[in-house]
């Protein structure tokens, strides 16, 4: 992309929208779409930042997730529920940090069945360094003022839940 649009293309898709006769969806198609686009600006945004610390957003979840955590371990069927992703994409993300040593699987102490996911010191260190990072250049530098933040994840958080995200 070279630089700004002259005109909002959602604006102007909301246009065409209600021109061919779809007025009733219009305002939804619009808010959705800019929804879709504003999520794909801040995942390039926070991609961009966590580079450098050979992470991905995902991977970056990861050890957030198990650094918040009281013991630094969690189950791995639950880390996926709460990071709501499929198993398959948390073994991909959790394959690649246990490679770089920022987590590992341990034996569950009370379930053999069960394996753990544990950050390590070198994940914690690399955690720290990356939210960081993400808070200055990223959370603080959102371009949302502190109440269209708040506002905007209420409103967000209603379709979630509505959506059967959570209860």
């Amino acid at each position: 992309m070279n630089g700004p649009l002259s005109r909002d293309p959602i604006a102007q898709a909301r246009e065409e929208w209600v021109s061919h006769g779809w007025e009733a969806q219009a305002d939804a198609m619009a808010a959705i779409t800019a929804v879709l686009r504003s999520a794909a600006i801040f995942l390039q945004r926070a991609e961009g930042i966590l580079k450098p610390h050979g992470l991905s957003f995902a991977r970056f979840e990861v050890l957030a997730l198990l650094g918040f955590s009281s013991r630094g371990s969690l189950p791995m069927s639950h880390a996926s529920r709460l990071l709501q992703v499929h198993a398959t994409s948390l073994t991909n993300s959790v394959d690649r940090l246990e490679a770089k040593d920022l987590v590992r699987r341990v034996a569950h102490p009370s379930d053999g069945r069960t394996r753990l996911l544990e950050i390590t010191p070198a994940g914690r260190t690399l955690l720290e360094q990356a939210r960081a990072d993400l808070n200055e250049q990223l959370f603080s530098d959102s371009k949302l003022s502190a109440e269209d933040s708040r506002q905007l994840f209420e409103i967000l958080a209603r379709l979630r839940r509505s959506s059967g995200d959570f209860l």
